[in-house]
C-alpha cells in the first residue's frame, strides 16, 4: 500500500539499487590493494568507458560537487570565467566550491527558457567584453538533464560545444542525472558525451541508484594529463576506492542503469499526466525526464505538506519541484496526484 512521504523531495533520498548493492557486497571479500590499484577500480573505469563507447580517464569522486569544482578548476585558471545557465547547481547548489577549487575561477550566468541555454544567447556571451579588466571566458558547464527538468538533444548539445570550441572554450557537462536524460531520449550514451563534443562529464551514480560516488570522465586526455595529482590534493583518492568504485559494475554491466531511470521518467510523466487536468495547477516546464515543476496555489501546497508530502519549493524557477527516483512507486504517484486534485478542488 502507498503511503505518504517524503521520497519525491529528491532522488538522493533514495536507497541503493539492489545492483550496486550486491557488487558493494561481491568487493567486501579479503584483501585488495590501496588508492584505485585493485581490480574493482579497473572494471568499473572499463565499465564507464564502455558505457560511453570512447577511450577515456576515469576518476572517482565521492560527491558531485566534488566533480563539477575539480572539472571547471582543470578547465579555467583563476582569473579566468566560466559560462553556465542561471539556474545551473554550480552556481547556486555548490557553496562557491568551483571558486574555492579553482583559486578564484568565476560563474557567469546566461539566460534560458526551460533551463536551457541556446546557441544565440551563447553567441552573445561570447561576442561580449573580453579584456583584461573582465575577464576571458574560458569554459561552458551544462546541466544534462538541467536544473528545471528539460532535457538537450545530442544535435543541441553538439551545436553548443562546436560554438563553444570555435572560441576557444572547453566543455564541461555536469551529468548527475544522465542515465535519466540518456533513457529519455533514446540515445547512445556517447551521443550525449564524445560524439558531441564534451571534454570533461561528472557522470552522476547517486541519483541513479549508488550509496554514494561519482565518476570524473574526460573525454580529453590530454586534459587529464596530471589529474591524478589534483584528485588526490582535493582530497578524493580514496584509500578504500573499491567501495566507492565496485558499485558502478552492479549499475553499469547490464540493464539496470536504463530500467530504473526508465521507470524514473515514466513515474514523473505519469504525475504530470494525472494533475494535467487539476484547476489552478499548472506544468512550469516540460516534463522531459525525472522532474515535475508545478505551479501550486499556495493553499494546496501547504495541504500536502501537512499530509506529509515533502518537495522542493523553488518560486524562482516555477513552484514546486517533485522529483521520481528508481524506486518511486506507481501507487505513491497516483495517492500525491489524488491529493494535489483533492486539495486544489477545496
Amino acid at each position: 500500500m502507498a503511503v505518504r512521504g517524503p521520497g519525491f523531495a529528491s532522488d538522493n533520498y533514495a536507497p541503493m539499487c539492489p545492483e550496486a548493492l550486491e557488487a558493494l557486497v561481491r568487493a567486501n571479500e579479503g584483501p585488495a590493494p590501496a588508492y584505485g590499484a585493485d581490480a574493482w577500480t579497473a572494471r568499473a573505469e572499463a565499465a564507464i568507458a564502455a558505457w560511453f563507447e570512447a577511450e577515456c580517464r576515469v576518476f572517482f569522486v565521492g560527491t558531485g560537487t566534488a566533480g563539477n569544482a575539480l572539472a571547471l578548476a582543470t578547465l579555467a585558471r583563476p582569473y579566468e570565467r566560466v559560462l553556465c545557465h542561471e539556474a545551473a547547481h554550480a552556481i547556486h547548489d555548490e557553496c562557491g566550491a568551483p571558486g574555492l577549487v579553482g583559486g578564484g575561477v568565476r560563474l557567469t550566468p546566461l539566460p534560458g527558457a526551460h533551463g536551457r541555454i541556446d546557441r544565440e544567447t551563447l553567441a552573445g556571451a561570447l561576442a561580449g567584453r573580453a579584456d583584461v579588466h573582465h575577464g576571458r571566458a574560458a569554459a561552458l558547464t551544462l546541466t544534462q538533464p538541467t536544473e528545471l527538468g528539460t532535457v538537450y538533444t545530442p544535435e543541441a548539445l553538439a551545436g553548443l560545444c562546436a560554438l563553444a570550441h570555435g572560441h576557444g572554450l572547453r566543455v564541461h557537462v555536469d551529468g548527475a542525472r544522465l542515465f535519466n536524460a540518456v533513457a529519455a531520449l533514446g540515445c547512445a550514451p556517447r551521443a550525449l558525451g564524445p560524439d558531441a563534443g564534451v571534454d570533461v562529464l561528472t557522470l552522476g551514480g547517486t541519483k541513479g541508484g549508488l550509496g554514494l560516488g561519482e565518476a570524473l570522465v574526460f573525454f580529453d586526455l590530454e586534459l587529464a594529463e596530471g589529474f591524478a595529482w589534483r584528485h588526490k590534493q582535493a582530497g578524493q583518492l580514496f584509500s578504500k576506492m573499491r567501495f566507492l568504485s565496485a558499485p558502478w559494475t552492479g549499475l553499469l554491466e547490464g540493464d539496470a542503469w536504463r530500467r530504473h531511470a526508465a521507470h524514473a521518467n515514466a513515474c514523473a510523466r505519469r504525475l504530470a499526466e494525472a494533475v494535467a487536468g487539476v484547476e489552478g495547477v499548472r506544468l512550469a516546464h516540460p516534463v522531459e525526464a525525472n522532474a515535475v515543476f508545478l505551479e501550486l496555489p499556495a493553499a494546496v501546497a501547504a495541504g500536502l505538506e501537512a499530509r506529509g508530502w515533502r518537495f522542493h519549493a523553488l518560486p524562482a524557477w516555477g513552484g514546486a519541484r517533485f522529483l521520481c527516483a528508481w524506486d518511486t512507486e506507481e501507487a505513491a504517484v497516483d495517492l500525491l496526484a489524488a491529493d494535489i486534485a483533492e486539495l486544489a478542488a477545496g
